[in-house]
């Protein structure tokens, strides 16, 4: 509970401070999590909350790249600002070379070769950089390994 509880505690700051696009962000993802436990009927542990937290991240990438096409800056200014936020609840984010690696070593344990054993590098990998890496990135690292 230790993140809900970091949650809890900037709301009350956010509150007291009167940041109100901080306040809207947080609530919106406190909302998002109450979803997720009533739809699981039990309290979410803090993997599960990274899930959700995760979930929202990669909405508000897609919302800024929509928007941007769309012409609509304002309000791709606004995601990104809301994404900053989100961030914070995320732990560090790898690097592309400490993807590779990773990818690396599980395709030389799995023995995967060619587009077809991405299925088995693929499960493996996202187990093991849960909320760290961008699975967009990770399936195009694992992609260019196994053609090359």
């Amino acid at each position: 509970m230790a993140l809900q509880q970091k949650l809890m505690d900037d709301l009350k700051t956010a509150m007291k401070s009167g940041d109100k696009l901080r306040l809207s962000v947080i609530r919106m993802i406190r909302a998002k999590i109450k979803n997720a436990e009533i739809e699981k009927r039990d309290a979410l542990d803090d993997g599960e909350v990274l899930k959700v937290i995760a979930r929202d991240v990669k909405q508000h990438k897609e919302s800024i790249t929509a928007f941007k096409d769309a012409g609509r800056t304002e309000l791709a200014e606004k995601e990104e600002a809301e994404l900053v936020m989100l961030m914070e609840y995320m732990p560090q984010q790898m690097s592309r070379d400490e993807v590779v690696a990773i990818v690396k070593q599980v395709i030389d344990e799995t023995g995967a070769v060619g587009p077809q054993g991405k299925g088995k590098v693929m499960g493996k990998i996202m187990a093991q950089v849960a909320g760290k890496a961008d699975g967009k990135e990770v399936n195009e690292i694992v992609m260019e390994l196994l053609a090359g």
